[in-house]
């Protein structure tokens, strides 16, 4: 939002949230209708086409914020090196809306403007016209008008809003008051009007011209360098015609210079060339891909989690993954949802890659993605082909430098590799410390049982993690009632033995505190007293089938304020929420601990220093309900 917003800055249809593009549907639909029904010399293609050149802009577009989060992650020619938060991602929620615009105001021309309904796929001389109008008029009057919008009055009503993103995205571009866009629109359709009113329009012009500017907009706030220097030298007067990335830039780092739209001569005659423009570009060119202090390992769950990655769409990860998807999102994009799951999971799935940087206090930290879902960890007859990606990315980061790598969700279990037991023995000379979370996982759900509880229940399947909750809650002397036998005993024979009991069916469920972790069942839910509190100790939380009682979050904190570039939830956690496994290998490099923090057994008298150590890096656990503080 603008510093003081003017008229017309909202979208007129800003209520209607995710349902605006029906206010295409009744114009695609006739056009369809109408094509398919009409004479064959009245059948208007250009029309039918103008919905199928919306969606291709959504898609061109979504291209580019992938492309661009996936390159800045890495480091590698990037621009501006400083964090991009929630605020930005919520303020560049709405990106589309000029899209929907663009296509509404196609809509009218085509019905209203002599010369643009049953044009031809083709005409030269058209595509000529469109393209020195641009060069020519539009150019011009873009670089006044931008320079007007930056006169204290219209800046702080429309365009600071623009100007709040100093880390521009690719949608960063198209992120303007809704009158702002009606500018641009009136603008950029001067050549399209100019061309029809001479009779040279053509279907594939428009298209052509539309890419062009999505892909300079698109281009020019990327926030990487990918201009070839070649050209440039191949082609001197190139500097002139086109900007760089890093040319437009400065204009969000700077404010008063390169004020052009895509092509710069009109900073180079006024004077308002940037002098830094040529040394940025050299710089970013050069700037190598960067080496990061930890890495975590995670990997996708559900098949809608494909929207959970940074690196896809940026409303959805900025927020908790859902337990049960929204039904616009199982039935409209099913079909993406396949083919995109489907080449993730046989184009890319032999290795791991980058989709998420951050930084906490001097620590570099990446998240890499194992492109399996979860339902491949589940089939025994995919952990060897799980085991050996896992290894090649541990031996890449030990070559790379890297200080640490965390294993995050079913990337550390022991039927898989003993929580991550086998990589260690397999390569006892690994330098990068290997930390399966399991012990700050632990140290987070010791943390989070209410002050003065006596008596907790315990239900779930026996992992390292759980051994050492029960063993550490024996110790503090409260009272642990195990609902299985079969759970008993396991942990019987891990070294937990005070203060342990097996529930009898001729006790009642007497705590309002539950441990619970993979296997709660329905049933077991169901008995629990109301006002029961689920403390997940599992990587992934239970099914809330209980309105009268709270669950708590599957072991996490929220970061320390000084934890910078974080713009996207964790799957299911909030906002600003780290996942204890992922902690885990943070705080080991804080610490410089130098021992493997991973394997079958436990250090249970270490839980307390682990827990310590979060807490004097600022790391803070998660909140309660009031009933249970």
């Amino acid at each position: 939002m603008a510093s003081r917003p003017g008229v017309l800055t909202e979208w007129p249809w800003s209520p209607l949230g995710g349902f605006k593009y029906l206010l295409v549907v009744p114009l695609a639909i006739g056009s369809i209708y109408s094509y398919m029904t009409a004479e064959e010399e009245e059948k208007d293609l250009g029309r039918m086409l103008i919905v199928a050149l919306m969606l291709w802009r959504i898609v061109h577009s979504q291209i580019w914020i992938s492309v661009s989060r996936k390159k800045t992650a890495k480091g590698t020619k990037k621009i501006v090196d400083k964090p991009i938060e929630f605020e930005q991602v919520d303020r560049e929620r709405s990106w589309d809306d000029q899209i929907i615009f663009n296509t509404l105001f196609m809509y009218l021309l085509n019905s209203k403007l002599p010369g643009s309904s049953r044009v031809p796929i083709w005409r030269l001389d058209g595509a000529i016209l469109i393209a020195l109008v641009h060069a020519g008029p539009v150019e011009f009057l873009y670089y006044w008008f931008h320079r007007a919008l930056h006169h204290h009055f219209l800046y702080s009503r429309y365009h600071s809003h623009h100007h709040s993103s100093i880390v521009t995205e690719p949608i960063t571009s198209v992120v303007h008051p809704f009158a702002e866009h009606i500018a641009y629109t009136i603008l950029f359709a001067i050549p399209l009007v100019a061309a029809s009113l001479c009779g040279i329009l053509s279907i594939f012009s428009v298209v052509a011209y539309m890419t062009y500017i999505d892909f300079m907009n698109n281009l020019g706030h990327c926030n990487f360098e990918c201009f070839p220097k070649r050209l440039f030298h191949l082609f001197p007067p190139l500097k002139f015609l086109c900007y760089t990335p890093s040319f437009h830039s400065l204009h969000h780092t700077q404010f008063r210079t390169n004020y052009s739209l895509f092509m710069p001569i009109y900073d180079y005659i006024y004077g308002t060339t940037d002098k830094c423009s040529e040394s940025l570009y050299e710089n970013s060119l050069q700037r190598k891909e960067e080496s990061p202090d930890v890495i975590h390992l995670t990997h996708l769950t559900t098949r809608d989690s494909i929207y959970q990655m940074r690196l896809g769409f940026s409303s959805f990860s900025s927020r908790p993954l859902w337990s049960r998807s929204p039904w616009y999102l199982t039935y409209s994009m099913w079909p993406f949802t396949l083919l995109f799951s489907f080449f993730l999971t046989f184009a890319v799935s032999s290795c791991t890659f980058v989709f998420e940087r951050n930084r906490v206090r001097n620590l570099i930290l990446h998240s890499h993605l194992l492109p399996k879902f979860e339902f491949h960890y589940k089939s025994q007859r995919h952990h060897r082909s799980i085991n050996n990606i896992i290894e090649a990315a541990i031996i890449e980061a030990d070559e790379k430098g890297v200080k640490v790598m965390s294993l995050g969700l079913m990337n550390t279990t022991e039927e898989l590799n003993g929580y991550g037991e086998l990589y260690v023995q397999k390569h006892p000379k690994l330098k990068i410390r290997l930390v399966d979370g399991s012990s700050m996982a632990a140290a987070v759900v010791v943390n989070s049982i209410p002050k003065g509880t006596t008596e907790v229940v315990f239900r779930g399947n026996i992992t390292k993690i759980a051994s050492a909750i029960v063993f550490s809650l024996s110790q503090k002397g409260i009272k642990v009632v195990v609902l299985r036998e079969e759970e008993y005993t396991k942990l019987i024979k891990s070294g937990a033995d005070e203060n342990l009991v097996l529930f009898s069916s001729n006790n009642c469920y007497s705590s309002t505190v539950w441990l619970v972790g993979d296997g709660l069942g329905k049933e077991e839910q169901m008995k629990a007293k109301e006002g029961t509190l689920f403390i997940p100790f599992s990587q992934f939380p239970p099914d809330k089938l209980r309105k009268d009682c709270f669950y708590h979050s599957t072991p996490a904190m929220l970061v320390p304020k000084c934890a910078q570039n974080i713009d996207s939830c964790e799957n299911w956690l909030g906002r600003r929420v780290m996942s204890a496994w992922r902690i885990g290998g943070v705080v080991h490099a804080l610490e410089g601990w130098e021992e493997h923090d991973c394997g079958n057994t436990c250090n249970f008298f270490r839980l307390h220093a682990i827990w310590e150590a979060a807490l004097r890096h600022d790391f803070q656990p998660l909140q309660l309900p009031p009933s249970h503080l």
